[in-house]
């Protein structure tokens, strides 16, 4: 079966749902990631507090246990006589939960007041010495957790006779000491959680208030109020915003450069069309092959200003997110044509160009600008032209710059001819073959991408040297 493209997801409506902001998804996730961290916190607490507190049971139900012992005593007779005091008034209690036994020699059996009537009879003798704490067990009076512990007790005749003493304590009273401290764990978790959602949205308004500039501004440029993003904004958005205002300063030259190329072409055709017309509207009489020719020569002359401004009009400029052209294959095809069209000049073009120098743009402005600079050198030079390619980096830029350069062994240009010979329609040498727009092209498209044409002379070759670069960005 044929597959089908996935589709966006929808509301009821059948409009396309907007994915949530950038302060919902992480309110959203800090919600989460803190409602998990506070359970494992509230629920290492629960644990560490409940090892505490069966800790404490421990030791006091030993505390109790030695009291009795050191309370109970053996008479001449080597029979054991039982304590007369309690050491917490819940053993006299019946029902307090808080339980004593006595095991001895001879029959001793002893009680507290709270045992009465209880079934102690797991309750097991122990050997002098050895202790045992044991809990919870399932029991007739319930859950019990208690300690017991065995002890010899010398009599006047320095006989011993064997005591166990075991305290027990009903569980409903450790976990009842355990819900009231998991109850107020709850209620201060989930307090500190609201305070820490309220604190983190407070944070992430303040963080994500450059982002909100960021729009305002471009809000403010999409209204005319501003040309670019002139804000201050933090290091993680200044290559961001650096990128969005090349790509507003790219497009506002490049609707200017098509206001001015359609500007230009219609004021350039304003003469030849005047010609034409004057020629067409002229009196029959005349030389016939003077007016045809008249009228061609203005032809060609339109024909020439349309593929001028065409070409200037199609500079792409810098562009944000350009590719990298690689320039020494483009290089040796431009140089391959040329030296077909001079072979009478038998001209030789030599290359210094740097491994993997690449042109950051269009390929069609790498190729206008190099042709242009080559076949200007090939139509001067005497036998040889030598085009320099070099990378330029920048610490703190993604794309180095970039320098071209373009020599030849011609006879050069003179300072006060630079500015001449660099205006449109405007030829070294009448003379010499050429329309006389080439280098104003090659003007156009340095000043679109930002760069800079110097004109000086060759200090190898000796002739005019034109030399571009461009910053990195």
């Amino acid at each position: 079966m044929p597959s089908r493209a996935p589709t966006a997801t929808t509301n009821e409506r059948g409009s396309p749902r907007r994915p949530l902001s950038l302060a919902a998804r992480a309110a959203i996730a800090t919600t989460f990631v803190l409602a998990g961290f506070l359970g494992l916190v509230g629920l290492t607490l629960t644990q560490t507090n409940k090892a505490r507190a069966l800790r404490t049971l421990h030791d006091r139900l030993e505390n109790f246990t030695i009291a009795y012992i050191t309370g109970t005593d053996v008479n001449r007779y080597g029979r054991l006589l039982p304590p007369e005091t309690s050491p917490n008034p819940n053993f006299s209690r019946p029902g307090s939960g808080l339980y004593a036994v006595a095991l001895g020699d001879h029959g001793f059996h002893w009680e507290s007041s709270s045992a009465i009537g209880r079934d102690f009879t797991f309750l097991k003798p122990l050997e002098p010495g050895q202790s045992q704490f044991v809990g919870p067990v399932d029991t007739r009076m319930g859950r019990l957790y208690y300690y017991s512990y065995g002890v010899a007790l010398d009599t006047v005749e320095k006989k011993s006779v064997r005591l166990t003493v075991m305290v027990a304590q009903t569980e409903d009273q450790l976990e009842g000491e355990n819900a009231v401290f998991r109850h107020t764990l709850v209620i201060w978790l989930s307090i500190l959680g609201v305070m820490l959602i309220a604190l983190q949205l407070l944070l992430l308004r303040w963080s994500l208030t450059p982002l909100r500039k960021v729009a305002s501004d471009m809000s403010r440029v999409e209204r005319g109020d501003s040309e670019q993003l002139d804000s201050q904004y933090p290091l993680e958005l200044t290559g961001l915003t650096e990128r969005i205002n090349a790509f507003i300063t790219n497009e506002r030259e490049q609707r200017t450069r098509y206001r001015h190329t359609l500007a230009d072409l219609a004021h350039s055709l304003k003469t030849p069309l005047a010609v034409i017309r004057s020629q067409l509207e002229s009196p029959a009489a005349g030389d016939e092959a003077a007016r045809r020719a008249s009228v061609l020569d203005q032809v060609r002359r339109m024909n020439e200003l349309v593929a001028y401004q065409l070409s200037r009009a199609a500079t792409s400029g810098r562009q944000t997110f350009a590719s990298a052209v690689p320039i020494a294959g483009h290089a040796e095809d431009l140089v391959q044509g040329l030296e077909k069209v001079y072979a009478a000049k038998n001209v030789l073009c030599e290359f210094d160009i740097e491994d993997g120098a690449v042109f950051y743009g269009e390929q069609g402005d790498l190729l206008e600008l190099m042709g242009n600079l080559l076949e200007n050198a090939f139509k001067w030079a005497g036998h040889r032209v030598l085009l320099v390619v070099k990378m330029l980096p920048q610490p703190g830029r993604q794309r180095p710059g970039l320098w071209l350069g373009v020599e030849d062994d011609g006879p050069g240009i003179a300072e006060d001819q630079i500015e001449k010979v660099l205006q449109r329609g405007v030829r070294g040498d009448e003379r010499v073959q050429g329309h006389g727009i080439g280098l104003s092209i090659v003007q156009d498209i340095v000043h679109a991408y930002q760069g800079e044409l110097v004109v000086d002379r060759s200090p190898e070759l000796g002739g005019a040297r034109f030399s571009v670069k461009l910053a990195a960005s």
